[in-house]
């Protein structure tokens, strides 16, 4: 390989223009093997062991300002499910459903086996309205209802059930219907 030499002007001095003129060699180093059993945590749970790091989600409005960043400008409708340990500290955020404009369907089934997946103790369930208005309607009140007798069944509680919008948050259980 050849490297092109610099002319003689003033400024850098032999050894600041023969640092310049090197070529760049890619250099290959050969690494050990990671020991997967020396790290503190399975490096597949990089992600949820972040979240647990994370402080408590113990107000409303913690939890309104958590959910306007993942789904409140969403185009379509989703529900979601934040899984809390005993501290409420988050332990995983899913959006579990994904519907249209209007309206998603949503599963009591799968949202129990998500929370025993996660070994849960309790939930803060959650949805958008991608119409912008959070009021809820009487579906979502006989959804929150239906979740939660059947989370209750495997001693999972249902803290909340928020509605958010663009710049709007709904607490269900302020407002009495959790």
């Amino acid at each position: 390989m050849r490297c092109a030499t610099l002319p003689s002007l003033p400024g850098p001095g032999p050894a600041q223009r023969s640092r310049l003129a090197l070529p760049v060699v890619p250099v290959h180093v050969e690494m050990p093997p990671i020991a997967f059993q020396e790290t503190a945590f399975p490096l597949a749970d990089l992600q949820s062991y972040s979240l647990r790091e994370r402080a408590a989600l113990d107000t409303p409005q913690a939890v309104k300002d958590y959910l306007q960043l993942h789904l409140a400008n969403k185009k379509h409708e989703c529900f979601a499910v934040l899984f809390l340990d005993n501290q409420h500290k988050l332990l995983a955020l899913e959006e579990l459903f994904r519907g249209t404009l209007a309206q998603t369907s949503v599963y009591p089934r799968e949202v129990v086996l998500r929370a025993l997946h996660h070994h849960a103790a309790a939930v803060v369930l959650a949805h958008n309205h991608p119409s912008g208005t959070v009021q809820p309607s009487r579906a979502d009140e006989a959804l929150t209802q239906a979740l939660k007798a059947a989370l209750a069944l495997v001693d999972v509680r249902v803290l909340d059930h928020m509605i958010v919008a663009p710049g709007l948050a709904l607490s269900m259980a302020e407002k009495g219907l959790v």
